[in-house]
């Protein structure tokens, strides 16, 4: 008989309720904690009271027998209980240690907006689609698409952006010329972006209004011409049911216009409704973001999110008290454990999530000052190992998570983008700029000799201190609907 010794970590149910409340949304959370007030008979939603200091609060405590979410101090129990390496859980169970130093929840941090340097290295992506287990709505189903359909970092965010604008019906609700300004673009690269978004499923989704949003419907059917333009037009003349003015208009006779009618009646003009009528979830921010008079960022968590939940310790005592059947103050003493842990965990949710934004405005702060064109290379590592947290702590704070900024409301997970490293060590190039550079070179080709290769053009990024791979340099010029050295050559010489 041998004994062997090694060293395992039990995922006990407390730990998995921790990992589990990190990752959800702050409706989900809702949704959690309303279950655990019914189940749980020592649990009590709170009224906001509980958050008063001093001798008021002491008092209060002691007279309701009421024990509130401290915020001033961090849970300990929480954080230690995460505290594992990632090769002690499988995949699917990661750990996600809380640090206790966290700041103190709603409280506000500050960085200058001279610029947070630091070293970025290459990879480390956020995959869009984990987390998806939970019902799909329309925003998730153009997410999805805006992930595999563009691969520019600064412009999923505008894509992300647009898409957060739009109604249960499918429709955009937002002018462009103010996303521009807001997002400190031009409004041409936001229509660019709004067109690409205008081909996704359901046909017709992210239309200004009906007669767009048919027409794009009748351009993927192949069925749009001249005169179902001119139909489109004139939607108004066909609600009163002028049909003599709209043929006339039309240049088409009766039956003609008869069968482009029942042609429109075809469509959707609510396309985003295929999804059996679900609309959109209101997006409420978790953190929130604002420019403070000295010019530095000011960045505090949504309070009005967070749930009050009380343990009625006075409760706990008289049942205990009052009972010799040791069932019941077994059943009790797990309530008051439950209880006791689910108040730990939201407290130090609420610190992560506030430690984790804070330095991705820190890490991102040209962003909120100068807008998209300022988006630093930026992956879950990096973050990471700035506030000394596991990574999978990160990608799990950054799901479903949004951040009210000056320059609209995001997710948190698209202020990642991917890096490209410089040769001589320093400071990291963000793909948006490499492939800015891609475009400038192909740009100045003028004959076919002077057409570039993936590998010439390696050579000419190198040169400029740009560690790039020739598969890196292809699939950002496809990115870029540019075609292959061929390519341009024989367009070249066709005089295309």
């Amino acid at each position: 008989m041998k004994l062997k010794l090694g060293q395992s970590l039990v995922m006990t149910p407390q730990l998995q309720q921790a990992i589990k409340l990190l990752q959800l949304s702050n409706l989900e959370l809702a949704t959690f904690v309303e279950e655990q007030l019914e189940s749980n008979p020592l649990l009590e939603r709170g009224t906001g009271t509980e958050n008063r200091r001093g001798e008021e609060a002491s008092a209060a405590e002691t007279e309701t027998g009421l024990s509130e979410l401290n915020l001033d101090a961090p849970s300990t129990a929480a954080s230690e209980a995460l505290d594992a390496s990632e090769g002690m859980l499988d995949t699917d169970a990661t750990t996600a240690d809380l640090a206790p130093s966290a700041p103190s929840v709603g409280g506000e941090i500050d960085w200058s907006k001279a610029g947070s340097g630091g070293s970025f290295s290459a990879g480390g992506d956020y995959d869009i689609m984990a987390n998806t287990a939970r019902e799909q709505t329309l925003s998730d189903i153009l997410t999805a698409q805006l992930a595999m359909a563009i691969h520019d970092d600064k412009e999923r965010m505008i894509g992300a952006y647009l898409i957060a604008h739009v109604d249960e019906n499918g429709y955009l609700q937002a002018e462009l010329d103010d996303i521009a300004k807001r997002l400190g673009v031009d409004l041409a690269r936001v229509s660019s972006v709004l067109t690409v978004l205008q081909t996704f499923e359901p046909t017709g989704v992210m239309a200004r209004n009906l007669q767009e949003c048919l027409s794009l419907q009748l351009k993927e059917a192949g069925a749009f011409d001249a005169p179902m333009g001119i139909l489109l037009q004139n939607l108004p003349l066909l609600a009163k049911h002028d049909l003599a003015q709209l043929a006339k208009l039309c240049a088409v006779d009766g039956d003609t216009l008869g069968r482009y009618i029942t042609r429109l009646r075809t469509l959707a003009p609510k396309p985003g409704l295929a999804f059996g009528g679900q609309a959109a979830a209101t997006i409420e921010p978790d953190v929130f973001v604002h420019e403070r008079p000295d010019q530095s960022w000011a960045v505090e968590l949504n309070t009005d999110t967070l749930p009050r939940v009380l343990i009625n310790t006075r409760y706990y005592a008289e049942v205990c008290a009052g009972t010799k059947d040791e069932k019941v103050k077994t059943y009790m003493s797990e309530c008051q454990q439950n209880a006791s842990w689910l108040v730990k965990s939201l407290d130090q949710r609420a610190r992560t999530i506030l430690k984790v934004s804070s330095e991705i405005v820190k890490q991102q702060d040209e962003f909120f000052a100068y807008g998209v064109d300022h988006l630093r290379p930026l992956n879950l590592r990096t973050v990471a190992d700035a506030i000394e947290m596991h990574e999978s702590t990160v990608s799990r704070v950054t799901s479903n998570k949004y951040m009210a900024t000056p320059r609209g409301t995001f997710e948190l997970k698209y202020f990642f983008t991917t890096a490209i490293a410089a040769t001589d060590g320093s400071e990291a190039h963000s793909a948006e700029a490499v492939r800015h550079k891609i475009k400038i070179l192909i740009s100045e080709e003028t004959d076919v000799k002077s057409v570039l290769s993936d590998d010439k053009i390696v050579d000419h990024l190198r040169a400029q201190g740009i560690d790039i791979a020739r598969r890196t340099v292809a699939k950002y010029r496809e990115s870029l609907a540019i075609p292959s050295s061929v390519q341009r050559r024989r367009i070249i010489r066709s005089g295309g």
